[in-house]
């Protein structure tokens, strides 16, 4: 068993968690739950002995940490799955933490035959992809056969296979009378893994209770009612039986009613003595994800705004309206890119007018004076710049490679 009493850790002027206490108790899954920097890496950390908390205790077992003999054999977490030396094969990473821990190395084979890496044992992890390193490290929280298991969201990357995985194999370690403490900001997987939860915002507590109660708690529950679509007098009959009998009735988009303050065998009774035929009467109960936004909405430290693309909204004059892949709306006219005809830059000689210029398609008369070419905008007299020193020569098979790289 996990238990935390009074546990606080400041930064500085930073409070990241503040008189925190709960338990996490054997043969369940505990989640746990808090917004991002609410402080749930810290609890932990703090946990693992990785951290000292600046009041407070945290234990594990009724030892702190780093008083447990061979911690190891007794508590395995996963908290980040890249801390691994990437030139390391899988097997050579475990083995390492085996032999540190007095762990035999037949354990090794076994765990990577239980997050299925036996096929890619021999590989160098920092060829892995973000899921086999999730893998790799629940196989090292597992290498110690411990009853104390702490995750911190050991589904991110996998696949939606894996994720069965994992969940299933958390129900099946909490069966077996271990201790299981998983973080995780997935709430559909939190809803189909978690007994337990314990949610913490700001450094505090929230709520330390099972998900049932949590969800009940952080809800409103209301029935959803549907009467025959052709006879809307049956609605208006409904409505005003509900109400006189205490109930909230208001309607839905799609046409039932949503109903509050009655419970559904009153409900089907009301409508039964008001001659009303019902086409649906179901229970609503708010998801977890609901729930948990209704309590953490005070809580949350990082919230987006609206992009608002004021500077990229900004028209110059004359500018063709914005829509294609380069500011260009389809179908409108092309923009000229570059300096105006004729524009003449410091540094560059004017290229030389051709001899003889007439409108293509016009008859030149012999004898005639040829039209010219319209002069070019007078520019400023200009400075010639500076002339750069002269780059030293290259070595002559530089110079080759350089001429056939061009060709």
């Amino acid at each position: 068993m996990i238990e935390a009493v009074g546990l606080t850790k400041r930064y500085g002027a930073k409070t990241a968690v503040y008189n925190l206490s709960f338990q996490v108790r054997p043969g369940a899954v505990t989640g746990f739950l808090g917004p991002n920097g609410s402080g749930k890496s810290t609890t932990m950390r703090m946990i693992l002995g990785l951290d000292e908390p600046t009041a407070g205790h945290v234990t594990v077992g009724g030892y702190p940490f780093r008083k447990l003999p061979n911690a190891p054999r007794q508590v395995g977490a996963l908290l980040d799955a890249k801390a691994v030396h990437g030139g390391r094969s899988a097997r050579q990473h475990l083995l390492c933490l085996a032999q540190l821990s007095g762990i035999p190395a037949r354990r090794v084979d076994e765990v990577l035959g239980v997050v299925g890496l036996q096929n890619v044992a021999r590989k160098r992890s920092k060829g892995f992809s973000l899921g086999m390193g999730q893998r790799l490290g629940i196989a090292a929280a597992l290498l110690g056969d411990p009853q104390v298991l702490l995750f911190d969201e050991p589904v991110n990357g996998l696949d939606p296979e894996g994720i069965l995985w994992v969940r299933n194999f958390m129900k099946q370690l909490a069966s077996e009378g271990r201790t299981v403490f998983v973080s995780s900001h997935l709430m559909s997987e939190m809803a189909l893994t978690a007994d337990h939860l314990i949610v913490i915002g700001r450094g505090q507590l929230l709520a330390d209770m099972s998900v049932k109660d949590f969800i009940s708690y952080n809800s409103a529950d209301f029935a959803r009612v549907r009467t025959p679509e052709g006879d809307p007098g049956q609605r208006e009959k409904l409505t005003a039986a509900l109400s006189e009998a205490g109930g909230q009735v208001l309607p839905e988009q799609d046409g039932a009613l949503r109903v509050t303050g009655l419970p559904l065998p009153r409900i089907s009774d009301l409508a039964h003595g008001a001659d009303v035929r019902l086409w649906e009467l179901s229970p609503h109960q708010a998801s977890l994800e609901e729930a948990y936004m209704r309590m953490t909405q005070g809580a949350v430290d990082y919230r987006s705004t609206t992009d608002e693309r004021a500077a990229l909204q900004q028209q110059m004059p004359g500018a063709v309206p914005q829509g294609g892949p380069y500011g260009y709306a389809p179908g409108a006219p092309a923009q000229q890119v570059g300096f105006p005809p004729g524009t003449m830059l410091p540094g560059y000689a004017e290229p030389p007018a051709p001899p003889h210029q007439h409108a293509p398609g016009a008859p030149h008369t012999p004898g005639a004076p040829m039209p010219t070419a319209p002069a070019a905008p007078s520019m400023p007299p200009t400075a010639p710049p500076a002339q750069p020193p002269a780059a030293p020569s290259a070595p002559a098979d530089l110079t080759k490679s350089d001429t056939e790289d061009a060709r």
